[in-house]
């Protein structure tokens, strides 16, 4: 039934390599199960209820990936997405978490319909690479900062709005989280350099462990007026009551004071980051796992981009940002994975790990941010393939990467990318190259700047 389904045979792979190869890919990206709870958390979604979300949504994803492409590519919500969706329209624009669900729903309804057409890829081709590259780049930045703040490695200053923490003065709250969080980096950027599988979880779960016997000691002091609770988990069975605090919630959401233009922004931003993440992604590992045609294009890509787009929102509906195809899939490409089966376990992977939420719930924001450092990492590589002697392409993509940190939002970068090139390119005299879709986004976007 196997080879019937997923064709092993042709794909030169076996059970065993798929097998494996599935559990691999799931080691590489379980740590989103620990970073997605504690960064919706902050748009004050309840952070059970999310993780439930998570990993059925990460599961239906990679399932539907699976069944309907063949293809050994995971799910799961998207970093830089959920970063966008709490810290951005969320905190930043001051919108209630169920209508950012509901733009993340409606995102997915657009590519639903974008997938069972061409039109998904022309609205890629359209776009340029540079740009492209700038936003991967810029969301990796951006990340990065993030994960900076979580480690307490990066904190308030009111002369120069930012500096470091003060480790003497704040040693047993901020100054030991930071150290521990410099030390789980360590770790994760050492065992991913010498290639072991799981690197980033590995370096969550250290740096986890190093704080509990931190706290044991003395050193980490629980404060939790300020934020710094009890390190260890609660052993107990997972709250699967607390799944309805997020099911459904995209259909309640109160639009009563909600600006329509701000709402088609944070669709467009949506739409755009995700777009452009999970073609690059699909065209990247299938690059690595040597599955594109003689013309450089992927085979049974509708329906891999139809599961993608199925996934996002039907993971709104459970109560989560983005689901978006997994960039650690190579991961498990480069451990044999040719087939869907592979997906298979690793989706099951997903649905076993929800009764395990206490204890994912319960790792820390220092423990996390190695991660998010080092994902940061792993993003703003895409800046070397950046064309620096073609200056109007260069530089609307390093004003997009310099926005979104500095600014605090990848919408905002992408906004002054798009801006940015349509507006020097015109005046530059290389009008020719600009797509019609570029000019409709850059006036959308200035729209947005005149008139919210």
């Amino acid at each position: 039934m196997l080879e019937k389904l997923f064709h092993l045979k042709e794909n030169n792979t076996t059970v065993k390599t798929e097998v494996l190869a599935g559990i691999t890919t799931f080691m590489t990206m379980a740590y989103i199960l620990a970073v997605n709870p504690t960064m919706l958390s902050a748009s004050g979604m309840d952070a059970t209820a999310v993780l439930i979300a998570t990993c059925l949504a990460s599961f239906v994803g990679t399932l539907a990936m699976a069944l309907m492409a063949n293809y050994p590519f995971a799910l799961a919500p998207g970093m830089g997405l959920n970063a966008y969706f709490a810290y951005t329209v969320c905190l930043g624009m001051g919108y209630d978490w169920r209508v950012a669900l509901m733009a993340v729903f409606v995102e997915g309804l657009i590519f639903i319909v974008l997938s069972l057409t061409n039109v998904r890829e022309a609205i890629f081709n359209a776009i340029p690479s540079n740009l492209k590259k700038g936003v991967s780049a810029g969301i990796g930045i951006f990340i990065a900062f993030i994960g900076l703040q979580g480690a307490h490695l990066v904190v308030n200053n009111d002369s120069t709005l930012l500096t470091h923490v003060d480790f003497a003065g704040n040693w047993h709250t901020e100054g030991i989280c930071a150290v521990l969080a410099l030390i789980g980096l360590v770790i994760t950027v050492v065992l991913y350099v010498k290639g072991f599988k799981g690197a980033i979880l590995i370096g969550i779960l250290a740096t986890w462990v190093l704080g509990m016997i931190c706290q044991a000691a003395g050193i980490y002091q629980i404060d939790a007026k300020n934020g710094f609770y009890s390190l260890y988990p609660t052993l107990s069975m997972t709250d699967f009551s607390s799944f309805g605090k997020t099911f459904g919630q995209c259909f309640k959401a109160d639009f009563s004071n909600v600006n329509i233009f701000n709402f088609i922004a944070i669709l467009l931003s949506f739409l755009f980051v995700d777009m452009f993440d999970t073609i690059g992604t699909l065209i990247g590992v299938a690059t690595k796992a040597d599955m594109l045609d003689e013309e450089e294009k992927l085979p049974r890509i509708k329906p891999a981009l139809l599961a993608d787009a199925v996934a996002t929102s039907v993971g709104a509906v459970f109560g989560t940002s983005t689901t978006t195809t997994f960039v650690e899939s190579s991961a498990g490409v480069g451990a044999g994975a040719r087939t869907g089966l592979s997906s298979v376990v690793t989706g099951f992977l997903f649905l076993l790990a929800i009764f395990f939420a206490p204890i994912f719930t319960a790792i820390p924001g220092f423990a996390t941010a190695p991660a998010l450092i080092f994902v940061g990492f792993l993003m703003v590589s895409a800046i070397l393939n950046i064309d620096f002697n073609d200056l109007t392409e260069a530089i609307p993509a390093y004003l997009c990467i310099l926005a979104m940190p500095l600014m605090y939002s990848i919408s905002e970068g992408i906004a002054i990318g798009v801006i940015s090139y349509v507006v020097i390119n015109v005046i530059c005299g290389k009008a020719k190259k600009i797509t019609p879709l570029m000019y409709v986004l850059a006036v959308i976007f200035v729209c947005k700047y005149i008139f919210l």
